[in-house]
């Protein structure tokens, strides 16, 4: 989906209409500080003292609201409420975004609001607190509900039904009653999210996850292991050949999959750098898809906004968030898809040219000739940065930690260690300024640092420069005297294969998250700067100018009229890779083993599997296999 597709689809979804049936709940979160705690005078026991609370529409509520945050014209809730606080707090969330509750009803004798109290001390939550576990709808307040709902079919573009729990609206008399309304409607489309109920209701369009699918077929998945690719795609087809009606099985950060009368059709995940929250982003994907139905658009279109909308909510902690159209286009105009998930995570699925080390992810299109080579800097050619994760990792922790570093209990530590060692595996390859950037939101996280302490991207950024500058210069120095040579700071043969390709007349080009500075005299260091004749890019210092999308931008523009089939990136980071497949171009992954300079580092094989890799190497060592087979042998 293009940019201005996304713009238009956005657009269309402002006149949609769509009816929410389902069980509609609270969540209420407790945020508890032990600073105030004193024994109550009653039972002797501390006290929770809650410094504030948050209260948001989950369930179908929170489907609800993705609706009316996505821009959807009209919004009509039905369901059940208790008449109790917490649904006057349910009915006044709903009205204050404009939600048409008319279709809400509210029960006083059997019926408690679904609500789930969550308290919070400090990062952990606690013991949920239920509501509504003990409810029992009466068979006439069913009958009435859908006899409001068929009433009104005829304003809406889409129904969407929700099942979230067993005490919900959704008993043995309202799911006859429901499918009863289903089959006399043909007309009118419905998408059915079911917890427990989803083969109930064969005549409408179904959403599940991968779990689900499988166990509606027949094949249930142990507790906690994943759900193959192939028993997803088997699952969606067969369940769509049952009901030939749409279904779409969600698989988290592996995409979904959607199974219609034009076939199936894969859409893959995107990738999310920061810490993620995966609750309620079922019920983002769910009202993302069926927005783009009721604008009109094809499943595989509405599954994409389904998806786009759920990688939003999913980096909104502690809340079951939703998505904006701005979010959505920021997200949509140029996504960074996860590619063949299940490769990178199984190395016996990988395979190999024959009497190479060269893994082959979709290989190289016949006839290819390349005309423009873009090489990252650190890691694929030069190794003077090796070891940059162990000067990063304690300096982040430190920030993180300020005052409390030297005081703060081993728990602690250990918590922001873990928390430093993950986003560093994860940003590896994005420039520095733009990890700095992201390291104030886990100072923040942890709440260590007084908000007017907390350093700007650049404060930490020229921490952390000045102690791994020390060991880069060091290195260079021993290189001048001759105490190391080119080899020894290399990955192998690199240099020799920038030769060869300069000689066989390919233009090269050097992207850096580096300074443009530092990486031009590291190039310059190693003898190998005037190969690029000019052409090397670093970080300029500014988080939204990242050097290797700069480079590609510039880079297509030096081949207007000529064949975009001639770019080829090197890179061992997944910015450069996810870039170059984003425009067209052959990326060719480079697995390198920083330390010894050769041979495969096979914890950078998933990033670059992940990020859009053609092909995977472990180095330059193959020299002349692979120039053959990039076609400038």
């Amino acid at each position: 989906m293009t940019h201005q597709e996304l713009e238009s689809l956005l657009q269309d979804i402002r006149r949609t209409r769509i009816a929410v049936l389902g069980d509609y709940c609270l969540d209420v979160y407790w945020f508890i500080n032990m600073s105030r705690s004193e024994p109550s005078v009653e039972t002797g026991l501390d006290t929770l003292p809650v410094q504030w609370q948050r209260c948001s529409l989950g369930g179908a509520g929170n489907v609800v609201s993705n609706l009316v945050d996505l821009g959807c014209g009209q919004v009509a809730a039905f369901g059940v409420v208790g008449e109790d606080p917490w649904g006057h707090e349910m009915l006044r969330l709903l009205q204050e975004k404009g939600v048409d509750v008319g279709g809400l009803l509210t029960e006083s004798e059997s019926w408690a609001t679904l609500t789930y109290i969550k308290p919070h001390i400090a990062d952990a939550e606690q013991q949920r607190i239920d509501f509504g576990n003990f409810n029992s709808l009466p068979p006439e307040r069913s009958t009435e509900l859908l006899t409001k709902l068929e009433a009104r079919l005829g304003e809406f573009d889409v129904v969407v039904v929700n099942q979230q729990v067993l005490q919900g609206i959704h008993t043995e008399e309202f799911r006859g009653g429901l499918r009863s309304l289903i089959r006399r409607h043909p007309e009118t489309v419905f998408i059915v999210d079911s917890r427990h109920w989803s083969s109930e209701y064969p005549d409408a369009i179904l959403k599940v996850n991968d779990r689900e699918a499988v166990r509606l077929c027949g094949r249930d998945t142990p507790a906690g292991a994943l759900v193959i690719r192939e028993d997803v795609l088997a699952a969606a087809s067969e369940l769509h050949q049952k009901t030939g009606k749409t279904v779409f099985v969600t698989r988290g950060e592996r995409g979904c999959v959607v199974c219609h009368s034009g076939g199936v059709e894969e859409i893959p995940g995107i990738q999310v750098l920061s810490r993620t929250d995966p609750v309620g982003a079922g019920d983002s994907f769910l009202a993302g898809a069926a927005a783009g139905l009721a604008a009109g658009r094809p499943p595989g279109q509405a599954a994409l906004l389904g998806n786009f909308a759920a990688s939003v909510t999913v980096r909104k902690l502690r809340q079951t968030g939703t998505a904006s159209p701005a979010e959505i286009l920021e997200v949509g105009s140029d996504p960074d898809y996860v590619y063949f998930p299940e490769l990178a995570e199984d190395i016996r699925r990988a395979r190999y040219l024959p009497g190479t080390e060269f893994e082959v992810v979709t290989g190289i299109p016949e006839g290819f000739h390349p005309t423009h080579a873009i090489f990252d800097h650190d890691g694929t050619i030069s190794t003077l940065r090796q070891g940059w994760e162990e000067i990063m990792e304690p300096m982040m922790v430190r920030a993180v930690l300020g005052p409390s570093f030297e005081g703060a209990d081993e728990s602690l530590y250990h918590r922001v260690v873990d928390r430093v060692r993950e986003f560093i595996d994860k940003t590896t390859g994005v420039q520095t300024i733009t990890q700095m950037q992201m390291l104030i939101d886990i100072v923040r996280e942890f709440g260590c640092v007084p908000e007017e302490e907390i350093l700007d991207a650049a404060g930490y950024k020229a921490i952390y420069n000045e102690d791994l500058m020390k060991m880069v210069r060091g290195r260079v120095a021993k290189l001048q005297r001759g105490e190391l040579s080119v080899e020894d700071v290399t990955v192998k043969n690199a240099p020799a294969f920038l030769e060869r390709l300069h000689t066989a007349g390919v233009k090269l080009y050097l992207a850096s998250g580096t300074d443009q500075r530092d990486v031009e005299e590291e190039a310059s260091a190693l003898g190998y700067a005037h190969l690029f004749e000019g052409r090397i890019y670093g970080s300029v210092g500014d988080p939204g100018a990242e050097a290797k999308r700069l480079v590609l931008e510039r880079i297509m523009r030096d081949i207007e009229g000529a064949p975009r089939a001639g770019l080829v990136t090197f890179g061992d980071g997944p910015v450069e890779i996810r870039e170059t497949r984003k425009r067209g171009g052959l990326a060719v992954g480079v697995a390198s083993d920083e330390v010894r300079r050769y041979g495969a580092n096979l914890s950078k094989r998933p990033r670059l599997i992940r990020a859009g890799a053609d092909l995977v190497i472990p180095d330059f060592s193959q020299m002349n296999l692979l120039l053959q087979l990039v076609g400038a042998g």
